[in-house]
Formats: C-alpha cells, structure tokens, sequence
C-alpha cells in the first residue's frame, strides 16, 4: 500500500493500492480476460492510441453511464483509437451486460483473475476487490498522456478532457 488517498464509497473511504500512474510514464504492460476468455495485452492494440475507461462494475449507475458514453463517442473516433472499459467483472458478465445494453464499440476487459491491472494502474480497491474509477490516454507507444483518478466512486470521469487527449494524438 501506499499513502495516497483512497476512494469514497457511502461516506467511507477505501484504500487503493498502487502507485498513481503520471503523465509521461510508460503505461505498464497487462494481461486483461476479454469477453471470450482469451487473454488481451497492450500488444494487441499495437499502433492505436487507447482509452482505458476503468470502472468498478459494469452493473452500477455511473459505470453503466460511462462505458454508454464512451460507446457513443467511439463512432465519431475513427479506426486509429480503442476504447477499452476494464473492470473485475466477470467476462460472462461483462459479454451479457454488453448485450442486453447494445455497447458494441467498447471492448470489455476483466481482471478479475489476479487485480493485477489494477495494482499496476494504481486503482485495486483491495477491501472491495474492485476498481477505482479512473480514465487513462495512451499514445501509440503506450506513454501515458493523460491520467485521471476518480476518488468519490458515484463521480464522473472529464469526458470531453479524455477524448480531447485521444483526438489530438492522431
């Protein structure tokens, strides 16, 4: 653990475990479980720049409202950006969320098996065995060019700040 604060949930604060990734930094590599079950790393989206939306479950209000939100802008973003929602859902249930929901430009990741993204990325909610939620920007190198870190779970991510990013790298 680290001294950095926590994340708020119902007026109580859980601790985050991981150290808060900055601007500039080479984002750490990862082995996320994708709706399929086949494993996903940075490699595979090699050349794009990549939005990590992270979220603590797909089946909460805010959550919902932000992988919508990021399904919807995808449209307008062209071929050379992914849009990757993580969370420690299950990939079952983050494929049955998908598509009772129609969000079909997003890909779903899971780290479910070993938090360890959410340890690298500073957002393992350890406690809750969750994910903060948290925007990141990656370049076609995987340097982190913008990084955002929701502390109070109920609050939203600066969408427009995100996709601003994304667009200008492009």
């Amino acid at each position: 653990m680290n001294n950095r604060p926590g994340m708020m949930l119902v007026g109580r604060e859980f601790p985050v475990e991981g150290a808060m990734l900055q601007v500039g930094m080479t984002a750490p590599d990862f082995q996320l479980t994708a709706n399929n079950w086949s494993t996903k790393s940075l490699s595979h989206y090699a050349g794009k720049v990549k939005i990590l939306s992270i979220v603590p479950s797909l089946d909460t209000r805010v959550c919902s409202a932000q992988t919508h939100r990021f399904n919807q802008e995808a449209a307008d973003l062209g071929d050379n950006i992914v849009i990757l929602t993580v969370s420690a859902d299950l990939p079952y249930a983050q494929a049955r969320w998908c598509g009772a929901e129609g969000v079909e430009r997003v890909e779903t990741l899971s780290d479910h098996k070993t938090m360890s993204f959410a340890s690298a990325y500073g957002v393992h909610v350890v406690d809750l065995r969750i994910t903060q939620r948290a925007a990141f920007v990656l370049d076609q190198n995987n340097v982190v060019q913008y990084a955002e870190y929701v502390p109070v779970i109920g609050d939203e991510v600066h969408f427009d700040a995100v996709l601003e990013k994304a667009r200008s790298l492009v």
